[in-house]
């Protein structure tokens, strides 16, 4: 597999999809908020997790998670979009993408360019990478794995997530992923 923009986005959102495939979790891609304004926003993958099946409060307790897939650098600050609306919200890369805007994240240039860029995006969020199994994210950080088919791969979170807000309802959020998916 190469490693150009098309086929690295496609890689990681085939391994977002088997992470987040299971029961409990519910995913929608290319989610679409504001549709009919003249600003929609679209969100990468949503996840609704709820805290049970049980009964209407698990259900009304349950977690939003946005992930937006970031195949490079250049993609990152490209302005096609980091919406953040979730309670958890993750960048998804590869490791050398991770290298490459590491000081950016550390340095605020990051969250700065997502302030300005994307002011009603939430700034609670954190990195996803993919990892070949059995490799550790400092095994990859020291000597990064070139995108393949011929290993198995996963997504490991390396800056956790803290757990912030949600500005939008649970019944549009609900909404806006059952569009997606139909």
């Amino acid at each position: 597999m190469t490693t150009d923009r098309p086929n690295t986005t496609q890689f990681l959102s085939r391994l977002l999809e088997q992470k987040c495939s299971g029961p409990g979790r519910h995913l929608a891609k290319e989610v679409t908020l504001d549709a009919g304004t003249t600003k929609p926003k679209r969100v990468d993958y949503m996840e609704f997790t709820p805290s049970n099946v049980i009964n209407v409060s698990g259900i009304e307790k349950g977690i939003f998670t946005c992930y937006e897939i970031k195949s490079c650098k250049e993609d990152i600050y490209s302005g096609k979009g980091i919406n953040f609306f979730g309670e958890k919200n993750y960048l998804v890369m590869t490791m050398q993408t991770w290298k490459d805007i590491q000081e950016d994240f550390r340095n605020g240039k990051l969250n700065k360019h997502i302030r300005t860029n994307f002011p009603h995006s939430s700034h609670y969020y954190g990195i996803m990478v993919a990892v070949p199994y059995g490799n550790t994210p400092e095994d990859e950080y020291e000597n990064p794995t070139p995108i393949d088919k011929t290993k198995n791969w996963e997504l490991k979170i390396i800056i956790p997530c803290r757990q912030g807000l949600r500005e939008r309802s649970i019944i549009e959020l609900l909404f806006c992923m059952l569009r997606a998916n139909s």
